[in-house]
């Protein structure tokens, strides 16, 4: 087979605070901006990756969850448990600095971790978790 990640899933809940942290934040280029019914679902993706994406979808926009359903999924987006998304990059120090800058929130400062990687971490205006690989 031959198989490739073309993209991923992630909620959102506020689609301008969405939009300005991907693009303008982590420099993603918008790919597709679809608006239905007033929700927004936007696909974005690193420059020079053409086919690999992230859908940026409304949160619990999935018309068969129940009210329940769509309040726990709320509670972990807000509790940052919810969903995450890894990256990487050749110049950690650099992207964070510029992450930090963006005003993101921060939950972990670049480290080296036990398990051979470094890294740092944030939360989108949702709060997905988004780590950040240091390329070696």
């Amino acid at each position: 087979m031959d198989l490739t990640i073309h993209q991923t899933f992630l909620p959102h809940n506020d689609f301008e605070a969405s939009l300005a942290f991907y693009r303008d934040t982590l420099g993603f280029e918008v790919r597709n901006d679809v608006e239905y019914g007033g929700q927004h679902w936007l696909t974005i993706g690193p420059p020079g990756q053409p086919d690999t994406s992230i859908v940026l979808t409304p949160a619990a926009v999935t018309p068969d969850l129940s009210d329940d359903e769509r309040r726990t999924i709320t509670g972990m987006m807000a509790k940052g448990t919810y969903a995450a998304v890894n990256l990487a990059t050749k110049d950690l120090d650099r992207a964070f600095e510029r992450i930090q800058a963006g005003d993101a929130e921060v939950v972990q400062e670049p480290a080296d971790q036990p398990w051979g990687i470094r890294d740092c971490s944030f939360r989108d205006p949702a709060g997905n978790l988004v780590r950040i690989q240091e390329l070696r």
